[in-house]
């Protein structure tokens, strides 16, 4: 009896030890700092381009498209060209039934010749005094009336075969073989594809500081990571708010692209508004929210991240302006900066 409450003292004893091992273990693995790694990057002074983004669309330059409609109620007789074809000036696009036209030119002619004969007669009456001066005046009006009529007719005649007034490609042709034809619905558009500009849409608020000349850089697409196009330049920025859009229009003239741009297509335009040649600037992945602004991890020359509250200015492309919570020579993290915990132990990874 006496060796069991022996052997029992002795498990109890021996449980309590381990315990207390344990908790000692726990308190130690408490006080270890993670470790995390992550990209860093000294602050630093630099030139910083302050920049406006917004989306356009690719259109045609005024004064380098043309959209063609028929002259007169009529019938499409003939197409002459496909959607997308190069055509040069002069080239015939579609015809129409003729004899309309001609008709039409025949009549005003006739109604013409009988205005002048008319009007040659009360002036040689008028002479001798037989007719009153108020016939004269009013054959004159009708020679006139008559006159005007058949230049229409004769200008109608001519379009009744439409061609293409500037060299360029077909992108828009509606035009069916026998369908009907007014002058309300166009039918064949034709533009030069070397004169097309961007059209960007912007605020009111960032349209105040966009000016003619201002430099552009243009990506394909809804957003910077898009495919790059090249660059241009503001040609003018709209005096009136679009109703619809509550956005300011601004078209760009792009200069060499690097691939073929076309109507209707969508892309992204940042303007540079102004440059800052002295910024304190970290990259954009440094930021992180917090609260309406954002902190930055500052890492001391220990290896450990600090949360810091900055106050961003203008952001670009790739860097943020930073205004105020940061001095140039500190180091920042950049990639990785979102899995950061205050205190954290950064291991630097190369990028």
């Amino acid at each position: 009896m006496k060796n069991y409450a022996s052997l029992l003292l002795a498990l109890i004893a021996c449980a309590a030890c381990g315990k207390t091992q344990g908790d000692a273990g726990t308190g130690t693995s408490d006080e270890i700092q993670p470790v995390i790694g992550a990209h860093t990057a000294v602050v630093a002074t630099r030139p910083f381009v302050e920049t406006v983004t917004a989306i356009g669309v690719v259109t045609q330059r005024p004064g380098h498209f043309a959209a063609l409609a028929a002259p007169a109620p009529t019938r499409v007789s003939r197409v002459y060209v496909t959607l997308g074809q190069r055509v040069k000036a002069g080239d015939p696009l579609v015809e129409f039934e003729q004899q309309s036209f001609d008709a039409e030119l025949k009549s005003a002619e006739a109604t013409l010749a009988n205005a002048q004969q008319a009007y040659d007669r009360v002036q040689r009456l008028a002479g001798q005094g037989i007719a009153p001066r108020k016939d004269v005046e009013q054959a004159a009006a009708m020679l006139a009336q008559a006159r005007a009529a058949q230049v229409a007719a004769q200008r109608d005649q001519q379009l009744s075969t439409l061609r293409a007034p500037i060299g360029g490609v077909i992108t828009v042709m509606d035009a069916v073989l026998g369908a009907s034809a007014d002058m309300s619905k166009v039918l064949v558009e034709v533009t030069d594809p070397d004169a097309l500009d961007v059209m960007l849409q912007l605020t009111p608020a960032d349209a105040a500081g966009v000016h003619p000349g201002q430099h552009v850089s243009m990506v394909a697409g809804q957003s910077l990571n898009g495919e790059p196009l090249g660059d241009g330049r503001v040609a003018d920025v709209g005096a009136e708010l679009d109703s619809a859009t509550h956005t300011v229009p601004v078209r760009v003239t792009m200069g060499r692209t690097r691939r073929p741009l076309r109507v209707g297509e969508t892309v992204m335009g940042s303007i540079a508004t102004a440059v800052h040649p002295h910024a304190l600037a970290v990259p954009i992945e440094a930021l992180v929210p917090q609260g309406e602004g954002y902190q930055v991890f500052v890492v001391d020359s220990a290896r450990v991240a600090h949360a810091r509250a900055v106050t961003v200015g203008q952001r670009g492309e790739t860097y943020a302006e930073i205004l105020s919570g940061l001095s140039a020579g500190e180091t920042v993290v950049t990639y990785g900066a979102y899995g950061v915990t205050d205190s954290a132990k950064i291991e630097r990874v190369k990028p």
